[in-house]
């Protein structure tokens, strides 16, 4: 008996550790020997990036949520079309997205320190990271190792990634089947203290929605008309270029600009916690470091599975 015991308690030591590497399979010194250097080369590219355009940490920050939301964390989304591959930026959610040409130029100054080591998808966890941080919002350790996807998916870019007329159910499930919480999904949310939206995809909100503050409706009009201008652009919060609490102090007197951003104050599940994060930056800051750590781990290739491209745009 007393040896059937062991075996079953190394059984479940060799289980346990399986599931530990498994879920230890990227590592914040995975490149310490190979790219020692590479973080510091990404934030300081990427500052200068900023310095020509001031919405790239929102910018790359997005690229980074819609990228983990298809096939996992795996830079498919930065794929280009060919004339016999079709990537992901044609999907409707990705029409607007941008921030491709910094990621271009990033990857081109870690290749020429540490050539064919480093993914386009680490680069991308980095960049958003450092985004983050440039804008006065929290730090976090990333979690590095990934690879770069030889593929791409259209189609569950068109129905996985979250829409701005998404209702908060609707929400919830999404990030659930991507292994987030609502209370995660709450915390990303406040990535819109960042950046700018296209009047197409607030229009229905401000001109048909009852649950708007009426001034803010009435300005946001003015650069959104009824019809037409639907690129024109309105901030998410009234700081937008500034990691803060405005976005959740927004939603709390009926300023989302978005549709699925005043869903979680509304009445329902979140409400409790837009109001914590509105007054308490320790907890919101904390919460949201998490869940782009949890994010970030969302279906990685590691190991032999997909490449290091050398070009983020085509398959090697």
């Amino acid at each position: 008996m007393a040896s059937t015991a062991h075996f079953g308690l190394t059984i479940s030591i060799i289980l346990a550790l399986l599931v530990c590497s498994a879920n230890a399979q990227l590592s914040s010194n995975f490149y310490a020997t190979s790219c020692p250097n590479v973080q510091t080369i990404v934030r300081n590219a990427l500052r200068q990036a900023i310095a020509r355009d001031s919405r790239l940490p929102a910018s790359i920050l997005r690229l980074f949520f819609h990228d983990c939301f298809v096939q996992g964390c795996d830079a498919s989304l930065l794929l280009d079309d060919t004339s016999s591959f079709t990537g992901e930026k044609t999907a409707v959610p990705n029409l607007s997205t941008r921030g491709f040409e910094a990621i271009d130029t990033i990857k081109t100054q870690v290749e020429a320190a540490c050539n064919a080591t480093v993914s386009c998808a680490d680069i991308l966890a980095l960049a958003a990271r450092d985004g983050v941080v440039l804008q006065g919002g929290p730090t976090w350790t990333v979690p590095l190792g990934r690879r770069d996807s030889r593929t791409a998916n259209l189609n569950a870019a068109n129905s996985q990634i979250p829409s701005p007329f998404a209702s908060l159910s609707t929400l919830i499930s999404q990030f659930s089947a991507k292994g987030l919480s609502a209370r995660d999904m709450t915390a990303l949310s406040g990535a819109h203290t960042l950046g700018f939206s296209r009047c197409v995809a607030f229009r229905s909100r401000i001109y048909n929605e009852t649950n708007i503050n009426p001034t803010f409706a009435a300005t946001r009009r003015a650069n959104c008309p009824a019809s037409g201008g639907d690129n024109n652009l309105s901030p998410l919060d009234g700081t937008p270029a500034r990691f803060d609490l405005n976005y959740y102090q927004s939603l709390v007197s009926q300023r989302g600009l978005l549709h699925s951003d005043q869903e979680l104050f509304n009445g329902g599940s979140q409400d409790a916690l837009v109001r914590t994060y509105s007054t308490n930056r320790a907890t919101f800051f904390s919460d949201f470091a998490a869940a782009m750590v949890r994010m970030g781990n969302i279906s990685p290739l590691t190991g032999t599975n997909g490449e290091i491209r050398r070009n983020c745009r085509v398959v090697n």
